[in-house]
């Protein structure tokens, strides 16, 4: 198992992981098809942005992203891992690594907008649910969640 940068290559096989990972939790492909530019993982994102990739041996099961905001905190807009390997810990693993590096920069906030049924990951990792953010499903809210560090 080995967690390194992405690189510009691995914006396709990361986008292939997003929909799987997304389609697990049960959307149908039309959802997916209007989530598209959103769930994308383009090569521009991934150099202007921090995207860590999750190995085991030369296969891509998972990856978490941040991007910097203007007040000094950081957005996590990515932690995906591949349906194969949900359940067996890798999420937390992924978690663990994004935290540490996190501390290691000095950053003292992390926002995300959560997948409602992520919602209980992230809490177990000390994040507090702070509002909802109205998505693009009719009565569909996503969990606004801060860990301040």
């Amino acid at each position: 198992m080995l967690i390194k940068e992405a690189t510009k290559i691995d914006a396709q096989n990361l986008t292939d992981l997003t929909f799987r990972s997304k389609a697990h939790w049960g959307y149908s492909s039309e959802q997916l098809e209007i989530w598209r530019d959103d769930l994308t993982v383009t090569a521009n994102y991934i150099v202007e942005n921090d995207v860590y990739v999750l190995f085991v041996e030369t296969k891509i099961i998972g990856y978490y992203s941040w991007s910097k905001q203007s007040d000094g905190s950081i957005e996590l807009n990515n932690l995906f891992v591949d349906p194969p390997f949900i359940g067996q810990g890798f999420g937390k693993i992924l978690m663990q690594d994004f935290l540490a590096r996190i501390k290691e920069r000095g950053i003292n906030m992390i926002q995300l907008f959560s997948e409602p049924q992520a919602e209980n990951f992230y809490s177990r990792f000390g994040f507090k649910t702070v509002g909802q953010h109205q998505s693009s499903i009719k009565d569909r809210f996503l969990p606004i969640m801060e860990l301040k560090l």
